[in-house]
């Protein structure tokens, strides 16, 4: 008789699995929101055709968490746990340092659940002065989670903070997800008054509003990362590897579910002024990152982009980075901007009627 396998959400094989599936899918499969876009398309910058800039004296580096980045771009958490995902993460790992970017892992609950293979997780020699951040779902302070748990993935990676990322729409999709969100508030209000490290919200792709945003705000929570919709939906993801008809059908239906990126930024700006805050969710470019960054955004978060340059080559993520950077350092030069403050502060963005 062949060996059976538990069915619990909480076996190791299972979130190792779960792991390798996510990145073939990403990889292979086609599933971005179709019908809800980032909102970036409705602003556009205004154009200066005469700069009084030198170019090579842009400046897009900047400080976030207290650490200095000579980019303000994220490579935004994906993934770990297998051995492909090792090679991916000492990548990213390389281009965050040789490029000055932050980088986070994905979430680590697989190294908590099968700890020899915290190693997929552990870039920090690669990225020894990085903002790095370690992550793991918030739903699983409901599943025995705590603060011995959010401490030993922060010292694994060396982390200077703590991503919980919020995902509701995934684990209602996902085969036997986790799916108690309830009294989740006073939870995370207890962990951000006992970890030494802050502690960052980050949705997965259907965003945080200006409300939410306010009550993680008021519990403690040191940043917020938008996540919003319009790029990768992991409703869709979690279709493409469901079990049964029931799960594929409620990922279909919900693909294109969430608020646009553009959205959040506003939202939560117009709650927060200061709350350091991520603009991630559907960004593929340095001019969606500009536009993030004039909206409000301090830094931007990519994940597909590097993904698929990190599974190519070191060489292919060079030169993603290069682009990126290029891009941005072009949108603020064309609009006159020297830097990322006189960016923000500036109205060269507008939203197009």
């Amino acid at each position: 008789m062949g060996q059976t396998v538990s069915l619990d959400n909480t076996n190791p094989a299972i979130i190792q699995d779960r792991k390798a599936d996510h990145l073939r899918i990403c990889l292979e499969d086609d599933v971005q929101c179709h019908q809800i876009t980032t909102g970036l398309e409705n602003y556009r910058f205004i154009h200066c055709g005469l700069p009084e800039l030198n170019y090579d004296q842009v400046d897009i580096s900047t400080t976030f968490l207290g650490k200095q980045l000579a980019t303000p771009l994220l490579i935004s958490s994906m993934t770990g746990g297998t051995e492909q995902a090792r090679v991916i993460n000492q990548r990213l790992a390389v281009a965050a340092q040789k490029f000055g970017l932050a980088m986070g892992v994905g979430s680590q609950r697989v190294a908590v659940e099968k700890p020899e293979l915290a190693p997929t997780f552990n870039i920090r020699r690669y990225a020894p002065s990085a903002l790095l951040l370690a992550n793991l779902g918030a739903v699983q302070l409901n599943y025995s989670y705590g603060l011995e748990h959010c401490q030993r993935v922060v010292d694994w990676l060396e982390a200077d903070a703590l991503i919980l990322h919020l995902n509701p729409l995934q684990e209602c999709v996902q085969t036997r997800g986790d799916t108690d969100f309830s009294g989740l508030l006073v939870k995370i209000e207890t962990l951000c008054a006992k970890l030494p490290v802050p502690v960052i919200a980050k949705e997965v792709g259907n965003g945080i509003s200006g409300g939410l945003a306010k009550k993680l705000i008021d519990i403690g929570i040191s940043a917020i990362d938008t996540a919003g919709a319009g790029g990768t939906s992991w409703a869709r993801v979690e279709s493409e590897r469901a079990q049964d008809i029931k799960q594929r059908r409620l990922g279909q239906t919900f693909a294109d579910w969430g608020i646009p990126t553009a959205d959040c930024i506003v939202s939560v700006r117009a709650i927060a002024p200061k709350i350091p805050l991520i603009a991630s969710g559907g960004l593929r470019n340095g001019l969606d990152v500009a536009k993030t960054l004039a909206l409000g955004a301090d830094i931007a978060g990519m994940a597909l982009p590097f993904l698929k340059a990190a599974d190519n080559s070191e060489e292919a993520l060079d030169t993603l980075a290069d682009i990126l950077i290029a891009e941005l350092k072009t949108a603020l030069f064309c609009t006159g901007q020297g830097n990322l403050k006189d960016l923000k502060h500036s109205q060269v963005l507008q939203r197009i009627p």
